[in-house]
């Protein structure tokens, strides 16, 4: 049977695959389907423009959806009482425009349920829960990962950042621990932009920007595609540092540039690798900053420290290194 007008609502918070497959399941059996997204004011819900995107993303190519937003005040879903719920419910039935010949939802509801009093004309239709609920991907995201569809996913992502002077192993370590944790790493962009010249002596003002612009973009681009950790080989703030560096500490947009995007950036782990480790030059690193490597990384820390980052400092062999970061990111991914 193929219903004129169908509902199915939720949280969504966040959308699972037991979500998407209601939703595929309910789109298929009407001729219009209308998702409910529940929005909480009051609630410390997960961004509504979030879950909105993330109902579209998943239903875009199927013409027979429209997402409607559903908010209320109550400020546990306890409190959502019967009081709330008719007015509610018209509000559903004025976006449908329509009579709403079927509503769908998950098998712990019962004829007792918020859609059954309110939708008393249509016909309730159970969808057999298989276990996923987005109260026990709450509880711990990453033991739940495969619950989420791949568009969820790069909301939850970790972000591992190693910061550092020259030739502490930031570069071969972030690699490491990508193909470690079977996931994805962002390499530094600014070696060949800083190149351009043939030395970073000689950069432009433009060179920075691009760093710091690219950088970024490739941040996001990476996060998409990341699974459950994205290990990020140094930032804005290091580009603020050879901004400072090599302009003896003048004043410039590119600084300010820097600064914005430090604004617009979060990371769940900064790690410092000091600079215990022999030099190496691989004939673009700089000589002064080698030959006063616990100076500069401290320059380097101060500029971390005033944006109020909590700093892990790490030291020791590259063996020792991997040990310490490896056990700071189970930590953070509730392995440990």
């Amino acid at each position: 049977m193929r219903y004129k007008c169908g509902i199915y609502g939720g949280s969504f918070n966040p959308l699972h695959l037991g979500h998407v497959r209601c939703i595929i399941e309910a789109a298929n059996q009407c001729e219009e389907l209308i998702v409910v997204i529940s929005k909480g004011i009051c609630r410390n819900e997960i961004d509504i423009r979030v879950r909105y995107r993330w109902i579209y993303q998943v239903t875009s190519h199927l013409s027979n959806i429209r997402i409607f937003v559903l908010q209320d005040h109550s400020k546990t879903k306890q409190d959502y009482s019967e009081e709330y719920w008719m007015k509610d419910a018209q509000k559903v039935k004025e976006f449908a425009g329509k009579k709403i010949d079927a509503v769908f939802c998950g098998s712990d509801y019962d004829e007792n349920s918020f859609w059954a009093k309110c939708y008393p004309e249509s016909k309730i239709i159970f969808f057999q829960r298989d276990g996923i609920t987005s109260s026990k991907i709450r509880e711990d995201v990453m033991a739940h990962w495969e619950w989420l569809p791949n568009v969820v996913k790069p909301y939850f992502v970790k972000k591992v950042l190693l910061i550092g002077v020259e030739s502490t192993g930031k570069s071969t370590l972030a690699i490491n621990l990508a193909n470690y944790y079977n996931t994805n790493y962002l390499e530094e962009v600014g070696r060949d932009i800083s190149e351009r010249s043939g030395t970073d002596m000689l950069m432009l003002p433009e060179d920075f920007t691009d760093i710091l612009l690219l950088h970024k973009l490739k941040e996001r681009e990476a996060i998409l595609s990341s699974n459950k950790v994205l290990f990020v080989d140094t930032d804005c703030l290091i580009t603020k540092f050879y901004i400072q560096f090599l302009d003896g500490k003048n004043k410039s947009l590119n600084e300010k540039l820097a600064d914005a995007i430090s604004e617009l950036n979060h990371y769940d782990l900064v790690i410092f690798l000091e600079p215990d480790v022999k030099f190496v030059q691989d004939g673009d690193r700089s000589p002064v900053i080698a030959a006063d490597r616990e100076y500069y990384g401290n320059w380097i820390k101060e500029l971390y420290e005033k944006r109020n980052y909590k700093i892990h400092m790490v030291s020791g062999d590259y063996q020792e290194r991997f040990l310490k970061v490896v056990s700071l990111v189970d930590k953070l991914l509730g392995r440990a």
